[in-house]
């Protein structure tokens, strides 16, 4: 039975065209050894996973090949390629500072560079986190660093490039990696499920890909944990149930459940995510995630951010078609709002939920109108006739007359106004329909004076800056300076700067009309108000920190003069 060997170490790659992702690099180094350019140091740094390690055993053994092909590839039969395939090779030498990171090991290898290669041209140092050094074993190395022998190539390869002196930077040509796409991922490892005789399914590998975050050596390492679960035939439904990943369905049915304002619906679905042991925290970045998918697939341009199967693109493309721009600006603000939320209370999933609730509510006025019923031609609506008052058992009654105009002394008793039925939203269409009088109440044409809330007003001026795209400053300013509430009708907004203040003055009319508009109020007023600018008053001598100081505290002024002190 032959030994297992995990994917990450059988196809690692042994040549700069089989490195993925970095073509733009490995490029560079094919150049500098076609033109024999080498410098004496190296620096790889980026995420893991990325192929820094690899690109430096590739460039090791190529430069000491005795048989280049191309001028830049390894002939892998010389004695110097047989010794690094079959790793004895002397002239490639490879240190891991994370646990060899003190003064003497690097003293030791100082030594070590003395001594001349053997077999090829070139002795070469590789020097895995090297951020991991400390102070010392840095200043130590930078002499030999800076003019090591012609013979002493240095590769250091770290993915903490902010960690390493300044010093050592400016002593080696940097090669800073990129993190591995999506695409590129899924590309390489659907090569290796064919080579490996298994079949996937696209959606599983842009799961397995995502959920490495751009490392090659992760999503190998994934693999092979499906395979070892799944056997030769890996699907997305079985992926997702290995991996702990929320299944995409969950955010598709909550987006539609928002835009239905179903409510009872949505939090059933959180309730099942809970069930299925997922984090409330996680399911809210992976919402606003959703969000964001959504968004960038609205327009074509954008479409090439979306990171996915094709099958859940056009998924993603057919809800993007229902939901406005609008609405997911003011959706994904109440996720952001509820992530921050999320980390300090106490009661996380009440936070969640209020979350939903919001969502379910955008679009949705204070005071729901109800459809009202179709209007019957053959049934015309009679005009009102006056209300009589109840009869009084003390006094005879008096026949009825039809009065055209009802007396003042004849007023009939106010009607008591029913409560609206509070609730989640769930009880929208068990709601009366409206009498004769409250259909002729609003007619066509007429001033809207619907209530609304601080909150309203405030999510619907900000949603506002989507109209002012084309003008960025314009667009900021709506998003910054907000108005408060003075009453029911009447708002004002404080700018300090007046330059902003004039710009905001002449956009005021049209952003109040669109406002009074999507608030159904024609009663909405907004002032501008410029803010005084103060500033506070510095101390910088002795006297005026005491001058200050008595002005908060009288009591110092008289500790003052009972002690008779001195101010130095």
């Amino acid at each position: 039975m032959e030994n297992y060997i995990v994917s990450a170490r059988k196809y690692r790659p042994q040549t700069f065209e089989s490195v993925v992702g970095q073509q733009a690099l490995t490029q560079t180094l094919q150049n500098a050894i076609r033109q024999n350019h080498l410098a004496h140091a190296y620096l790889f740094c980026g995420p893991r996973g990325v192929g820094k390690t690899t690109c430096a055993r590739i460039f090791a053994k190529t430069i000491n090949c005795l048989n280049p092909q191309n001028g830049y590839d390894a002939c892998n039969e010389c004695e110097s390629c047989r010794a690094f395939n079959e790793q004895r090779s002397f002239n490639i030498h490879e240190l891991d500072a994370a646990s060899n990171n003190s003064v003497d090991d690097i003293r030791s290898l100082i030594d070590q560079v003395r001594i001349p290669p053997q077999i090829g041209k070139y002795s070469v140092y590789i020097i895995d986190e090297v951020h991991m050094l400390s102070a010392g074993a840095f200043n130590a190395l930078l002499k030999t660093l800076e003019e090591p022998p012609s013979y002493a190539i240095f590769i250091l390869a770290t993915t903490e490039k902010h960690k390493v002196l300044p010093t050592i930077l400016s002593r080696c040509q940097v090669y800073d990696f990129n993190r591995i796409t999506v695409p590129d991922t899924v590309a390489y490892l659907q090569s290796v499920a064919q080579k490996e005789g298994i079949t996937v399914s696209e959606e599983a590998l842009n799961v397995v890909a995502q959920k490495a975050d751009g490392g090659m050596r992760d999503a190998l390492s994934i693999f092979d944990q499906l395979v070892a679960f799944c056997g030769t035939t890996i699907s997305y439904e079985r992926t997702i149930e290995v991996l702990n990943v929320l299944n995409a369905d969950y955010y598709f049915s909550l987006v539609d459940s928002a835009l239905t304002h179903n409510v009872a619906q949505a939090l059933l679905l959180f309730n099942d995510v809970l069930n299925h042991g997922f984090d409330a925290g996680h399911f809210v970045t992976g919402f606003a995630q959703h969000l964001r998918d959504v968004l960038v697939s609205k327009d074509p341009q954008t479409l090439p951010l979306l990171e996915t199967g094709e099958a859940i693109r056009q998924r993603y493309a057919q809800q993007a078609q229902h939901c406005s721009p609008v609405w997911l600006f003011q959706a994904l603000d109440i996720l952001n709002t509820c992530d921050i939320n999320y980390r300090t209370a106490r009661n996380k999933r009440l936070t969640v939920e209020l979350a939903l609730v919001k969502l379910c509510q955008l679009g949705v006025p204070q005071n729901i109108p109800v459809q009202q019923p179709a209007p019957q031609p053959a049934k015309p609506v009679q005009p009102v006739q006056p209300v009589q008052p109840a009869p009084q058992p003390a006094k005879p009654v008096q026949p009825v007359q039809t009065v055209q105009t009802p007396q003042p002394t004849q007023t009939p008793p106010p009607s008591i106004p029913k409560m609206p039925s509070i609730g989640l939203g769930l009880g929208l269409k068990k709601e009366a329909p409206k009498t004769p009088e409250q259909l002729t109440a609003t007619q066509p044409g007429e001033e809207q004076n619907r209530p609304f809330t601080a909150d309203q007003l405030t999510s619907t001026w900000v949603g506002l800056s989507a109209r002012y795209s084309d003008e960025p400053r314009l667009k900021e300013l709506i998003e910054i300076y907000q108005p408060k509430m003075i009453d029911a009708h009447n708002a004002e907004i404080q700018m300090p700067n007046p330059w902003q203040l004039s710009l905001m003055r002449k956009a005021l009319p049209d952003l109040l009309q669109e406002l009074r508009k999507r608030l159904q109020n024609d009663h909405i007023q907004i002032q501008l108000i410029q803010a005084e600018f103060t500033q506070e008053e510095m101390a910088f001598t002795a006297e005026e920190k005491y001058k200050l100081m008595a002005d908060q505290n009288p009591a110092l002024a008289q500790l003052k003069e009972k002690l008779d002190l001195q101010i130095d």
